[in-house]
């Protein structure tokens, strides 16, 4: 917390860095042919700008029967369950 009041610094930071190592040791074991790109560290970072704009793009699924809107939001939580 200190650290953070000096030079502002924080939990963006840090997943910069976890993603960077993660990317990293996905390369080295990562198969040219399967996929041509190598990763970059957005790709392991679940909340960042990327990640935000594809699940904007992606439109919700309403259904008229809320019974059955509860039913699909359960079985999609819950898988093992349903």
């Amino acid at each position: 917390m200190a650290s953070y009041q000096i030079d502002q610094r924080g939990s963006h930071y840090d997943d910069l860095r976890a993603g960077t190592i993660t990317s990293m040791l996905a390369n080295i074991n990562r198969n040219p042919k399967g996929k041509g790109e190598p990763w970059g560290p957005l790709d392991f970072m679940t909340w960042n700008e990327l990640n935000v704009a594809k699940a904007r793009e992606e439109t919700a699924v309403l259904l008229d029967d809320p019974d059955a809107q509860s039913n699909l939001l359960f079985s999609m939580m819950f898988p093992s369950k349903a």
